[in-house]
């Protein structure tokens, strides 16, 4: 998988991208348009923010806990899970991509701080089947990348919702 391959630096890039990405793709969508999902059984742009940020939520989180170095165990908690406890799905998507851009305002720093050892830094995870050692790394890997393959849905979703206008 290309997540794999991605360095931190690539990393970084990816995710300080997103939000400015995600905003400029959906501008001019009126509150209407992002709550339409364009077929039957397509998320909506409001679901695909809230299931990115419930993903920014859980890495993001995990990836900040094992930068600190202060828990050497952790337990994991799915991102889809998550979103249940959450309004994520409910908020007006304007609402939702701001606090999305804020939240990555303040992983990024404590990322871009870290050494290169530092993100090679392990904890234990535990909660999902067998105990597994994960590190910094592998959570933005796996972050980015997953936030990737979103990207590119948001933007195909809102050419989708526009191109359903009236005359679009």
């Amino acid at each position: 998988m290309v997540r794999n391959s991605l360095r931190p630096d690539e990393i970084l890039e990816l995710l300080a991208g997103a939000p400015a990405e995600i905003a400029a793709a959906t501008t001019g969508l009126a509150p209407a348009e992002t709550e339409a999902a364009p077929q039957a059984g397509q998320w909506s742009l409001v679901q695909i923010l809230a299931h990115l940020r419930s993903c920014a939520d859980v890495w993001g989180g995990a990836m900040a806990t094992i930068a600190e170095g202060e828990q050497a165990t952790i337990r994991a908690l799915n991102p889809l899970t998550w979103v249940e406890r959450t309004d994520y799905r409910t908020l007006p998507f304007d609402l939702s991509l701001r606090a999305y851009t804020e939240q990555r305002r303040d992983l990024l720093p404590q990322l871009r701080r870290l050494p290169p050892a530092g993100w090679e830094r392990t904890v234990l995870v535990t909660g999902a089947g067998r105990p597994l050692q994960r590190s910094v790394l592998f959570y933005g890997r796996w972050l980015a990348g997953h936030e990737r393959s979103h990207r590119r849905q948001i933007a195909a979703t809102a050419a989708a919702v526009r191109g359903a206008r009236p005359g679009g």
